[in-house]
């Protein structure tokens, strides 16, 4: 339950704070943002704060911001039944398409002809009656309730997406992917704080009977040389330790100000598996806040490269090991859960990152794909049209619904049945 929890709590971040980015910039450039919504399928809870209602789905895998465009016209079709709510100025300010048992209070009309985009005009019959056709004025920022009773503003075309200019549009599409890569950063500063600090070249403990003890290495002594080669990190110092091969090195040290060099036998260790040399000393950590922001923002950027690294090797040979779904996330969530809250957050920060970066490949179905459209819209000098971008649009869903189904079904024979 814990893990799925936690699953839950993580996955719900990565989509709002990427729809979020979507979100922001779409209402920074003018485009109307008419539902942000967290989770998928029917409804739980909507609440709208003009222009927006904001919904809370029953499936919490994804979630969704609904841009008013041309795939998302409102329409009213001939023959239909809606309630219709004025205003002082006798124009409408609500219309009730659900169908419900309990519509609004207004007027109920037969719709002959309607026009939310352009006209801003609906035409039908009062109450039914065939001999007196009228014509309302729609008020531009009215809102519909469509047939599963969520609320939401009309779409008049100057609110549009593809109203706006490709500058807008670009902004808008790879702003969610960004959010996700900065929400990495901001994490990774944040689970800096969590762990000790990094790790110096000053020695904090010695353990008992370790090769260190017995050669009279003392805490508090810095390393500054291994077999002459100077130390600087305890990376470095590390590294040359396990290099040895438990042959004998010739340490360096300095404390209180007096040099002294001692010699070392590493002793073998079994960790994870692997055969490492080491010599029984835990280093001194350095507890500055400034020391601790530097290790979060170069833990990130280090994270970037190798996610960026995993992608390209993905193109030269790909393999649906390398992916994960939903299902693939939810189980390393569940490992992580049982870890500890630092090591959550160090997850939460690579997964964000990652999701950002995935997102940014250049395919139909993609923000990036979105993002490569407007980058050849801007070189080509105008849009491309309408039904190519469809048909291209069309194509690169299909492909990434079967990837996604393919990758879903990998996971589960990889983490429930293999």
């Amino acid at each position: 339950m814990k893990g799925i929890l936690i699953f839950l709590v993580v996955f719900g971040i990565l989509v709002f704070v990427h729809e979020f980015g979507h979100f922001i910039v779409a209402k920074k450039c003018g485009i109307l943002v008419r539902e942000f919504s967290i989770g998928m399928g029917p409804k739980l809870f909507q609440v709208r704060r003009n222009p927006t209602t904001y919904t809370i789905r029953w499936l919490p895998l994804g979630g969704y911001v609904r841009l008013a465009s041309k795939d998302d016209e409102t329409k009213l079709d001939p023959g239909m039944i809606v309630v219709l709510q004025l205003n002082e100025q006798n124009e409408v300010v609500k219309i009730d398409a659900s169908e419900s048992e309990i519509p609004i209070a207004g007027i109920p009309v037969q719709v002959k002809a309607a026009d939310l985009v352009d006209e801003l005009v609906i035409t039908g019959y009062e109450n039914g009656d065939e001999n007196r056709e009228v014509t309302y004025h729609v008020n531009h920022d009215a809102t519909i309730i469509d047939q599963s009773k969520t609320e939401l503003v009309i779409a008049p075309r100057d609110t549009q997406f593809q109203q706006a200019n490709v500058w807008q549009k670009l902004a808008t599409n790879i702003a969610g992917p960004l959010m996700n890569i900065i929400l990495g950063f901001v994490v990774f500063l944040l689970w800096t704080f969590t762990v000790p600090g990094p790790s110096t070249t000053t020695v904090g403990h010695v353990t008992s009977n370790s090769p260190a003890q017995f050669a009279r290495i003392k805490p508090g002594s810095k390393f500054v040389a291994i077999n002459s080669h100077e130390i600087n990190t305890f990376d470095d110092l590390a590294q040359r330790i396990d290099q040895s091969k438990g042959k004998k090195i010739a340490v360096t040290l300095v404390k209180n100000g007096q040099r002294q060099t001692v010699s070392v036998k590493p002793k073998a260790i079994k960790v994870a598996g692997q055969t490492e040399y080491q010599i029984g000393i835990q280093a001194k950590s350095d507890e500055r806040a400034a020391s601790k922001l530097k290790r979060g923002w170069n833990t990130a950027v280090a994270t970037t490269g190798m996610i960026f690294n995993a992608v390209g090797g993905l193109f030269r040979h790909f393999s649906l090991n390398k992916l994960s779904g939903p299902v693939g996330i939810y189980s390393e969530t569940a490992q992580v859960s049982k870890m500890g809250f630092a090591y959550i957050l160090a997850f939460l920060a690579m997964i964000s990152i990652n999701l950002g970066i995935v997102n940014l490949i250049p395919i139909p179905g993609l923000d990036g794909g979105k993002f490569l459209l407007n980058i050849i819209e801007i070189v080509r000098g105008k849009p491309i049209s309408e039904d190519h971008e469809a048909i291209v649009e069309l194509i690169g869903f299909g492909l990434l619904l079967i990837l996604i189904i393919a990758v879903t079904g990998n996971d589960i024979y990889r983490y429930f049945i293999k």
